[in-house]
């Protein structure tokens, strides 16, 4: 490979995809078929440990680090999109105890999620408010001891099959009036909606939370009351878009491997397909672009596992992986024919699936306005920055209110 990797991630690799052929690939067709949560499955990945790369070894985590995330991430989407988000969407979950929790929680809960005994979420996004964090309306009410939560959250990964909910909700005015709250999933008050199956991603939940006078005791407060902007934003910037540039990897990276195969196997004209040269161009160029978006994935979390500042490069790891991995899967699908249309093959489900990575943490648009902030010297800053100041300084005063809208647009 030799793209930032050393051969423990190399060992590491393979073991992820050994158990991904072993256990994950079976049961592909019927998770297509049913559309079903695939509560079983996520399970044994979780009893993997992989849930737990980025948790300190003190509490029983791999503390392995984000490029060792992004293998696993890109093993598991290799063979199944769904399972690669299962993870990706755990990560985000984990994030915010990491580096907003205080000892009472890390200790409580990390140990649990290393273990594989707890998978968890984060709640942010609402139907009327979408990636405008700021525009959110689920409240929280200081009632004692505790806060009252009313109102609902969408798009919520491993909603289905969460148990420790990160929920963001307004206490306040502005940007300094958001909060974080960890909610058990059976706090009377917390509902799920029914799970409805979507495009692609199948046997993965991504759906509605619902809070009606859902009572959370004060010490759930994840972080400081007026840090839930913080903590959506370092979440989804530092771990959502490295994790969702793993999920597209991996699919990229099937989706050139069934082409290829399909290029040696089948013939036209008595040679094999892939000696036509239009066939081998198309072939190269999604290649091409597999190459120079895992160099930029792995090159993007090298930097974070440093420690140095990086939101450029995880906007344009996740920009490209993105489109890079949606531009061959239509390239795939084009080889493919007629052939490439029906369900005994897995092209059409990498079209899908790969669709689905788009939005999250920032659409390919959103990316190319922030790059283009950098590109003009008038970014606000950088979260990967940023967080090491959070863990340092604790709460966000430290940062103002126009560091924190900006971010927030």
């Amino acid at each position: 490979m030799g793209y930032f990797t050393q051969q423990w991630h190399e060992d590491l690799r393979h073991r992820v995809r050994e158990f991904a052929e072993r256990e994950i690939r079976p049961r592909i067709p019927e998770m297509e078929a049913t559309r079903a949560v695939e509560h079983e499955l996520a399970r044994l990945i979780a009893r993997q440990g992989w849930i737990g790369v980025t948790i300190d070894r003190a509490y029983g985590g791999m503390g392995a680090g984000h490029l060792a995330k992004t293998i696993i991430i890109e093993e598991l989407a290799r063979v199944s999109g769904a399972m690669g988000a299962m993870v990706q969407a755990s990560q985000l979950g984990v994030a915010k105890i990491i580096h907003f929790g205080n000892d009472v929680q890390k200790r409580t809960w990390l140990p649990r999620i290393a273990a594989g005994d707890c998978l968890p979420t984060i709640a942010t996004t609402e139907e009327q408010s979408g990636g405008h964090v700021l525009g959110m309306a689920t409240t929280a009410v200081r009632d004692g001891d505790d806060y009252v939560l009313n109102g609902h959250k969408v798009f919520v990964g491993n909603s289905h099959v969460g148990d420790l909910h990160g929920v963001v909700a307004r206490t306040g005015e502005g940007s300094k009036g958001l909060s974080a709250f960890l909610v058990e999933k059976d706090r009377p008050g917390l509902s799920l909606a029914e799970h409805q199956p979507a495009m692609g991603l199948h046997g993965f939940s991504f759906g509605k939370l619902v809070f009606n006078n859902c009572r959370v005791p004060a010490a759930n407060l994840l972080g400081a009351e007026g840090e839930g902007l913080a903590v959506a934003y370092s979440s989804s910037v530092l771990y959502g878009r490295p994790n969702l540039t793993a999920v597209s990897l991996g699919i990229h990276t099937a989706v050139v491997e069934e082409t290829a195969a399909l290029c040696i196997k089948r013939e036209r004209y008595g040679q094999p397909l892939g000696e036509l040269h239009n066939v081998k161009l198309k072939l190269g160029l999604m290649q091409h672009r597999l190459m120079t978006a895992r160099l930029a994935a792995y090159h993007a979390v090298h930097l974070l596992d440093q420690g140095k500042p990086c939101d450029a490069e995880l906007m344009s790891a996740k920009y490209l992986n993105v489109e890079a991995a949606m531009e061959s899967a239509e390239d795939c699908m084009k080889i493919h024919a007629a052939s490439g249309l029906f369900t005994d093959r897995p092209v059409e489900r990498y079209l899908r699936d790969a669709q689905h990575i788009y939005a999250p943490a920032g659409t390919s648009e959103i990316q190319l306005l922030r790059l283009g902030e950098f590109a003009l010297g008038t970014a606000k800053g950088q979260w990967s920055e940023r967080l090491a100041d959070l863990v340092r300084l604790g709460p966000t005063d430290h940062l103002g209110d126009e560091q924190l809208e900006a971010a927030a647009r």
